[in-house]
């Protein structure tokens, strides 16, 4: 009973440390807030948009004005509107696709550190070869053989990232492994899945949660690129990277900036606000590690 006591007060030390140094970074908890509040603002889109984000409700590219805060597109759709639904897909995607590629990453990199062997050497055999195709090639003719969708560019930005998180968890699982009290959960014969699941795996969340909110920023940018290409969301539905597709021509850059502006800008406000959380969270876990 004491035993434990003091295992959840160490815990809640080890928190309130990291919280601490994680509160330092200042750019981190200024991107914290923005992100919350963009987030509110993505899942709150249908009661905060003024217009139906694919409704004509104005002249075809008309200025910012006070009906129209953001302008209107080439069609006359509120560009607001569309940016607070192209901001939730874009956040679904990030995130789902980390998902996805995190459990992919996350149960064949314990496989593979734990049990060793000829499993290991398949597994990692398998992981290099993924790794070895150019990683834009690889997202390209993926989502030039599926159709193109919000689904299937959750599906293939997350089974495409998976390798480097399952290299990051084999590395931390063949160290870990090798420590006193692992070895002494072997020795009192506690079974394999309580040893990866309830040891192993605590002990890696932090590299892993770190090296999530790179991948999330990775796959923002990817859809937005699908997107911009005509291979990822599709008119109607819209996504940064579709509504900077109409944003190709030189008169549009030049003389419509509302149209490219707002969601390029906002791609960048997401990305670098998602680095610095990221950066923040590795000084925070492993201040030494600088």
């Amino acid at each position: 009973m004491n035993r434990d006591k003091t295992i959840i007060s160490e815990d809640n030390v080890y928190r309130n440390t990291v919280m601490r140094r994680f509160l330092k970074h200042k750019l981190a908890v200024a991107s914290t807030i923005f992100l919350a509040i963009i987030l509110l603002c993505a899942l709150f889109a249908p009661v905060l948009s003024p217009y139906s984000p694919d409704k004509v409700v104005g002249g075809f590219s008309d200025p910012p004005s006070l009906k129209h805060l953001l302008g209107t597109d080439q069609v006359g759709r509120d560009v607001l509107s569309r940016m607070l639904y192209a901001v939730r897909i874009s956040l679904l995607v990030g995130f789902a696709s980390t998902a996805v590629s995190t459990v992919v990453g996350v149960v064949l990199g314990l496989v593979s550190g734990f049990f060793g062997g000829i499993l290991d050497m398949v597994i990692m055999r398998f992981t290099d070869m993924v790794m070895s195709f150019p990683y834009i090639l690889l997202v390209l003719v993926s989502a030039a053989i599926f159709r193109p969708g919000l689904l299937n560019i959750i599906l293939i930005l997350g089974f495409v990232d998976w390798p480097g998180i399952a290299r990051l968890v084999r590395g931390n699982v063949l160290s870990i492994r090798e420590m006193t009290f692992i070895q002494g959960d072997r020795v009192a014969g506690m079974p394999k899945h309580y040893i990866l699941f309830s040891e192993i795996l605590p002990n890696t969340v932090a590299p892993i949660l770190v090296y999530a909110t790179s991948v999330i920023a990775i796959s923002m940018l990817d859809e937005a690129a699908l997107s911009f290409l005509g291979m990822g969301i599709q008119p109607p539905q819209s996504s940064l990277g579709n509504m900077l597709n109409g944003a190709q021509s030189i008169s549009i850059l030049t003389s419509k900036p509302w149209l490219w502006v707002p969601p390029g800008l906002m791609i960048i406000l997401l990305v670098v606000s998602i680095n610095f959380i990221g950066d923040a969270l590795r000084d925070a876990f492993d201040p030494s590690g600088n």
